[in-house]
This record gives structure tokens, sequence and C-alpha cells, in this order.
């Protein structure tokens, strides 16, 4: 009996080691690990996600601080590489509190770089330079370097997203100095990437455009697909700037199909359900837990019954506490809620109004940009008819029709000049400028309408004020010319005033009043607001009787914002109106009048027998423009694409080239450009009905000498003619 006894206590012990040996076997953090990886390698990410949960809660079962570390820094990189950045975040800040806790390891420092990434892609370069930071430290400590190109690389990014080109721009050219190996094409395609955002951030298109071309050679052997597709998206936007619309979309349809498919394929790794479900998954075990934990509490309070039952009153007495807290809470919960939904309702009429206001922009934009091709036709035509000599009987019907023209050229380039204030495409200029010469150009300019009315014309200068002044006198011009026209135009047998004052003098800046005062019709009370506003004027009669655009006033009040004033209007019905306002203005160092520059004059025997090519698509525009310069016994060819005018210019010799901005295929700005890399010294005129997105800045930019607007004044164009070709 005592060897019975024996014997089964040898076969219980040997039995249960086998079945605890097993159990070691089927249930340790490597068994996980090694069927999650078969997993990765057959895209099954719900099962990945499942098994490393599962080798994370054998951690901290069994007290493996550095294994549950590891494993919740794996998890929240599998939720970088599916791009949930919010779990990522999660995960890799609770490995690195567990990090903090045993000794330093490579983990610890890839947790931290896989941190700064998710915190790059989600734009907090602050909170991702800390991380990179901390992944430099742990890596010196622990002396690693093989991963000192790709640390070296989201510096550069970060240093990007902070703006510190200069910075970046040296890493960054640190790691292409290096030569190519297998294991670094994908760091050194994102490196030239990366220098392709930073010359497209300071506009230098050409050389971005190199850049990301190299980028995409260096992708196409590492196959790196989320890369491609973001550098394809940069050369679509790099030719959008170029105004390479067709190219733009070729590389933008490449980059869209590109993210499709990169969708499809993370949505087969794990769909939103999987997702979803795995997310259950570990809330339910966190309740487990907790659940688990609350049943241990109830047992340690079952050892302690007597104590409670001693706190009941007080408990009471904090549960009513705890009540009334919870109807307070409540109430500022609703009523926070109710200010939260009224918020929105604000936020959603003011983003309405700006849509509507930006909708209101582009719509007089456009409408005022397409008007000018057929302007352009009716004043040339026009121009060419009187030219020819006509009949008295149809000098009047023409004559009638350039009015009309010119009318409405004043008109589209207010409604342009209104559009370009209101989008802030006007940047204010600071030069020297003499303020009582330009006053007194500006009357000269106006007295035939002051004579033609019969007006006593005076201008009142104060000889206090200094002459010379920093500041932008073409948008003073707009502002005097307005109001000294108005003025005029709606006085009869009267006066006219312009009166300059000198309120104050110091630190180099002096405040000048300004009023321009008549004796003329006068503003009813109930008109005196309004008539600053875009196409208002007194009365149907009033706009009748003198015609205008009623844009005048809106344009003075716009630029007075812009330099920082404002204009007051008082009047009286049959008695005149006074506009004043105040202007504060840097006094010029030097108060030395310069001497003016010399104007050219057209002369036409200086350019007679010149060769120009005129590259217009516009049938009309282009009959217009060769007779008007054969008129003048000037040579001319036309061209109606700008892939054939680079041809014909390489292989011909011209004295000057009239270039359209807008062309099929290539336009007038790209054309230029090819045409400046084998002829610097012709001559090229850029030719455009300028929209609100174009400026004389830019144009100049691609290698064009001038800008003539059309409808163009048929005066001003010989003149810029002679300007480039009298020599």
């Amino acid at each position: 009996m005592k060897y019975k006894i024996i014997f089964l206590l040898i076969f219980s012990f040997l039995f249960n080691s086998a079945l605890f040996s097993q159990n070691k076997e089927t249930d340790s953090i490597s068994y996980y690990n090694n069927l999650a990886d078969a997993n990765i390698k057959t895209n099954k990410y719900k099962e990945v996600f499942f098994y490393t949960q599962k080798a994370i809660n054998y951690a901290q079962e069994n007290s493996l601080k550095k294994e549950q570390a590891i494993q919740t820094a794996k998890l929240g990189r599998l939720y970088f590489l599916l791009k949930k950045l919010d779990d990522a975040i999660e995960k890799l800040t609770e490995s690195i509190s567990l990090f903090k806790t045993i000794r330093p390891n490579p983990e610890y420092a890839k947790a931290y770089y896989y941190l700064g990434l998710s915190y790059i892609e989600k734009k907090n370069f602050f909170a991702a330079e800390i991380c990179i930071n901390k992944t430099i430290s742990i890596s010196a400590a622990l002396d690693i370097k093989e991963n000192d190109d790709l640390i070296l690389l989201q510096k550069a990014i970060i240093n990007i997203g902070n703006k510190k080109y200069n910075l970046a721009t040296k890493q960054l050219e640190l790691i292409l100095s290096k030569p190519n190996s297998a294991g670094k094409l994908d760091t050194k395609a994102e490196a030239y990437y990366q220098m392709g955002l930073i010359e497209e951030q300071n506009s230098r298109n050409n050389l971005a455009l190199s850049y990301f071309n190299k980028a995409l050679s260096l992708n196409s052997k590492s196959q790196n697909v989320e890369q491609k597709s973001e550098i394809l998206l940069a050369i679509s936007s790099v030719y959008d700037k170029m105004l390479d619309k067709s190219s733009a979309y070729s590389y933008l349809k490449l980059h869209l199909n590109l993210k499709e498919n990169i969708a499809i394929a993370n949505n087969e790794k794990l769909g939103i359900d999987d997702y979803e479900a795995f997310k259950e998954s570990q809330r339910k075990i966190h309740q487990a837990r907790i659940d688990k934990k609350r049943k241990e509490q109830e047992r340690t309070e079952n050892f302690s019954r007597l104590i409670n039952y001693l706190s009941i009153a007080l408990i009471a007495i904090l549960s009513l506490l705890c009540f009334s807290l919870y109807k307070n809470n409540k109430i500022k919960k609703k009523t926070n809620l109710l200010l939260q939904e009224k918020n929105n309702e604000l936020i959603k009429a003011k983003e309405k109004a700006e849509k509507a206001s930006n909708a209101r922009a582009d719509f007089l934009s456009t409408v005022s940009h397409e008007l000018r091709t057929p302007l352009n036709a009716i004043n040339g035509i026009t121009h060419l008819l009187l030219e020819e000599n006509p009949k008295k009987s149809q000098l009047h019907y023409l004559s009638s029709l350039q009015y009309s023209g010119n009318y409405l050229t004043a008109f589209i380039n207010d409604i342009l000049e209104i559009n370009k204030i209101d989008s802030n495409k006007i940047e204010l200029e600071h030069i020297n400028f003499n303020l009582l010469k330009l006053l007194e150009d500006i009357k000269n300019s106006l007295i035939e309408i002051a004579t033609k009315n019969r007006n006593e014309f005076i201008l009142d200068f104060d000889s206090q004020i200094p002459t010379h002044f920093i500041g932008d006198p073409i948008r003073l011009s707009q502002i005097f010319i307005n109001l000294i026209n108005n003025a005029l135009k709606f006085t009869k047998n009267g006066k006219v005033s312009i009166v300059a004052k000198l309120k104050s003098l110091e630190n180099e800046t002096a405040t000048i009043s300004f009023e321009i005062s008549d004796t003329g019709i006068g503003i009813p009370e109930e008109k005196l607001e309004s008539v600053f506003e875009s196409f208002s004027q007194g009365s149907t009669e009033i706009n009748r009787k003198y015609g205008g655009t009623g844009l005048g006033l809106t344009i003075v009040k716009k630029l007075l914002n812009l330099l920082e004033s404002e204009i007051h209007l008082t009047s009286q019905v049959g008695e005149g109106s006074t506009f004043a306002f105040d202007l504060k203005l840097a006094i010029a160092k030097n108060q030395i009048e310069l001497k003016p520059q010399k104007e050219i004059s057209f002369d036409l025997s200086k350019i007679k027998g010149k060769n120009i090519l005129v590259v217009e698509d516009n049938k009309i525009n282009q009959m217009i423009t060769k007779r008007m310069l054969e008129n003048k016994d000037i040579h001319c060819e036309v061209i109606d694409n700008g892939e054939e005018a680079i041809e014909v210019i390489k292989n011909n010799k011209f004295d000057l080239v009239l270039m359209d901005v807008h062309l099929p295929g290539i336009n007038g700005t790209i054309a230029t450009q090819e045409v400046r890399k084998f002829d610097a010294t012709t001559p090229i005129i850029a030719m455009t009905a300028i929209s609100l997105n174009e400026n004389r800045e830019m144009l100049l930019s691609f290698g064009m000498n001038d800008v003539i607007t059309k409808p163009f004044i048929p005066n001003d164009f010989y003149l810029m003619l002679t300007k480039y070709l009298a020599d």
C-alpha cells in the first residue's frame, strides 16, 4: 500500500511536469511572435493584432516588464503602419512608460523613433522633435549607429515643418552626398522629395521639379508605393503652378489611381470591421481585468464589513454631495452643449458668407478677364477704321464706338481692381515720391474737365508739408483722381478745391489732412453711406445724366483701408460735398528733387522695317495686331502656338516677339522659358488679358521683358515697340 501511494505521487508529478512544459511551449512570447510574424507575411492583420495582444497579456500576467514594453511598442508600430495614428501614439507612449522602469535597450530608442514619426504625420512638429532627440540620446548611450541617416532625415522633415529651410537643406544634402545602396534607396528618395518641397516653397519650380524627378527615379527601384504617390502629387502641384495644366492633370491622375490602390490594399490587410472587432476585444479584455480586480476587492471588503457599516453615515452624506454635484454638472453640460450648438451655427454662417464672397470675386474676375479679348477686337478694329480716313457720316459712329470701348475697358479695370483688393492681391509700394508734384500733375491732367464745366479749380497745399515722402504714389493717385474727377463731373459753374494741411509732424512721420470739396449737386442724407458701395450712385436719374460705373468711391474706400485710413463725407443737396481723410506718410530723408527721366516718344521712322514675331491663337487678335504693325511698315509673322514659336525663334532672327500668355499646348510663359535657354537678348513682350491671379512681376520672372495688357491703347502699344526697337 505504501509503495502504491509513492508510485501515484511520482506519476502525478511527472504528468503535471509534462503538462506544464507543454503549456510553456504553447503559451509564450516567442510562440505568439512566431504566429504574428507568419500572419504578417499573408497580410492577415486581424490575426497579427490578436497574437500581439496575446503576447502583451502573457507578459503582463507573468510580470515580464521588458517583454510587455517590447510587445506594446510592436503593437504601436503596427498601428502606425496602418495609419491609425491616435492608437499608435497611445500604445507607443504606454510602451515608453514601461521602458523607463527597466534598463535602456534598442527597442526603447525605436519606440521613441516611431512616436516621432506618428507626430510628424499629425504635423505636431514640436512633439516630434522631442521624440527624435530622445531617440538620438538613447542611441548614443547604446552606441547604435545603423539608423543615423533615417534619424537625420526625420530631423530635416521636422525643420521643414518649422520653416527652417536652410538647416533642413544642409541635413538633406548630407544624406544625398552618401553613395547609393540597396538599403538606402527609400531614404535618399525621400531626401530628394523633401528638397523638392523646399524649392517649391521658395517658388523655384524648375529646381523643385528636378528634385521630384530624381526622387521618382530612385523610388522606381525601391517600389515604395506610398512614397511614389506623394511624389506624383508634388509633381502635379509644381506643373499647376507653372500653368502647365495638362501635365499637372496627368500626374494628379496617376497619384489618385495609386492612392486608391493603396487604400484597397490597406483595407485588404485589415478591414474596418476587423479593426473595430479587435478594438472591441481589447475593450472587453480591459473590462475583464477591471471585473477581476472588482471581485478581488469584493473579497477583501468581506473582511472589513464592520468598518463599512460604521462608514454608512459618512457615505450617505458624501452621496448627497455627489448627487448635488452630478445635478450641477448635468446642468453645466446642457448649457455648454447649447453654447456649442450656437457657436457651430455662427461658424457655418461665417463659412457660408465667405464662400459666397469668394464665389462673387471669382465670377467677377472671370467675367472681367473673358471680356478683355473681345474688347481688344472692338477697340483694335475701331482704331484701324479711324486710321483709314472714314467718311464724315461714319466718323461719328466710330467715335461713339471708341468711347464705348474705352468706357467698358475702364469699367472692367475697376472691377478687377476691387477684386484684387478684396483678395489681398495688392502689395503696397514704398518708394520716394513728390507729393506736391503728384497733386499738381493730377490737377493738370483734369484741367480740361474743369474748363469744360466752367469750374474754378484750386490746389491749396500747406507750405509746412515736406515735399518728398516714402509710399505708394500709384495708389494715392487712384484715390485723388477718383475723388477729384467726381467733384468736377458733378459740379457746373462752381468751385472744386483740393486742400492739403499738415496735422502733425513727429518721428519722421507726417500726418496730413486732405479735403476734396465742391459746390456741386450734393448727396442726399440717406445716400451718404451707400455711395461707397459697389455700383451705387446717388440715384438712377444721376446715373443716366452723368454716367459712371459707381465703383470709384468703392475703390477709394478700400484703398484707404489698406493705407490704414478712413474717409469721411459731408454733403447737402444743392450745396456741394466734401470728402476728407488723414494719411500718415513716412518722410523721405532725401528732399532733393530728382531729375525726371526722359519720356520715350515713338518715332515711326525708327521702327520701320523691323521684323516682329506675333504668337497669338485668337484669329481676330492676329488680324488686328498684324494690321496695326503693317500700317507702320513693320514686317510681321504670325504663329498660333507656343511649340512652333520656339522652333521658329530658334531658326530665325527677329527684332522683337509679342507673346500671348494663354496659348494652346504650352502657354506663353513656358515657351518664353524655353526660348531663354538659347536666346537671352531678343525682347519678348507679354500680351495678356491679365486676371486676378496674374501680375507683372510674375510674368517677368519667366524671362519676358515687359507686359502689355489687352485691350491695349494704340499709343501705348507703339510707345512700347519704340522703347525696344528704336535703338
